[in-house]
């Protein structure tokens, strides 16, 4: 059967349709991807398009870390075991070496108490001590203090020494009755006995302007060399003997002076303490000095007993 002619589809086929050029295309589309990243550069017109977008494909995203996420914990948690494992070995060897240095300590104290008893001299003397909170330092600039949480109420004293693990930091030079201000031993008018531990060489050790010590009138032929260590002496009746204080970094020997020039390293730095110890003025414990008078009546009488 015969089909109308003005029913005939008379649009040419899609391989032979004429439309806009590939150049044309490139062009329009390169112009829209320009106006569309100045439009959102400048006025961010698709921000709430991407947030929609991000909301929508976070719990995808999440489900699809899972076997990620799952794979990098149970690494972690075996390194962290392993870690754990190798800490804990370490710190049973470290507690066998202290239980064995405490029993030592424990039979030279002993040892130590029986000779004192044996040659009729008093029991050493132990200080006691409070922990302390650093809560900010002095506001002078141009001295080296801090001023810690305890004061007359917490039983702080005048002069008492304040140390950390590491050895001394300072004395208490001024008390309140809540607080305390602590002059450290690098402030320049800072100074403590000290004694060096190879030769049981006695010295003063001061702080200098550049919050550094050094050892002042020492002769210059005297025995000190880099890598001395110097403990406080005890005899001051402020410090207890044996705690660390610094160690000689450099000794310049002045001929012309007479003297030597010793530079000193805190053994204890301030920098980023936050808790230390206050102990009580070994002078707490002492005997009382004897009186003037009392000295000078002793002397009378001893020189009387020798005529």
């Amino acid at each position: 059967m015969a089909t109308p002619l003005g029913t005939l589809d008379r649009t040419p086929p899609p391989f032979f349709r004429q439309g806009p050029s590939a150049l044309t295309k490139l062009t329009f589309c390169s112009a829209l991807a320009i106006f569309l990243m100045v439009a959102d550069a400048r006025f961010k017109l698709t921000q709430p398009l991407r947030t929609m977008v991000a909301t929508v494909l976070h719990p995808v995203e999440r489900v699809l870390r899972v076997p990620i996420d799952g794979w990098l914990g149970a690494g972690r948690y075996a390194m962290g075991l392993q870690h754990a494992v190798s800490a804990e070995d370490k710190a049973r060897a470290a507690l066998a070496r202290q239980s064995e240095r405490a029993s030592r300590v424990e039979q030279l104290e002993a040892e130590n108490n029986r000779l004192r008893a044996l040659l009729g001299l008093r029991t050493a003397i132990t200080a006691r001590s409070q922990p302390a909170e650093i809560l900010y330092e002095a506001s002078d600039p141009f001295s080296r203090k801090v001023v810690i949480d305890r004061g007359t109420t917490q039983g702080v004293a005048l002069a008492s020494p304040v140390i950390n693990e590491s050895g001394v930091l300072g004395q208490v030079t001024r008390v309140y009755p809540l607080s305390a201000e602590v002059t450290l031993l690098t402030d320049k008018d800072a100074a403590i006995p000290v004694l060096n531990a190879r030769n049981q060489l006695r010295s003063a050790a001061f702080g200098t302007a550049g919050a550094g010590m050094e050892l002042r009138f020492l002769a210059g032929n005297a025995d000190v060399q880099p890598g001395d260590v110097l403990q406080t002496s005890g005899v001051d009746g402020i410090y207890p003997p044996g705690l660390a204080v610094a160690k000689v970094l450099t000794v310049d020997r002045k001929v012309d002076t007479g003297f030597a020039r010793v530079a000193l390293a805190p053994a204890a730095s301030p920098d980023g303490v936050r808790h230390v110890l206050v102990l009580e003025p070994l002078s707490v414990q002492l005997p009382p000095r004897p009186e003037p008078a009392a000295e000078a009546a002793h002397g009378k009488l001893a020189r009387g007993g020798k005529k």
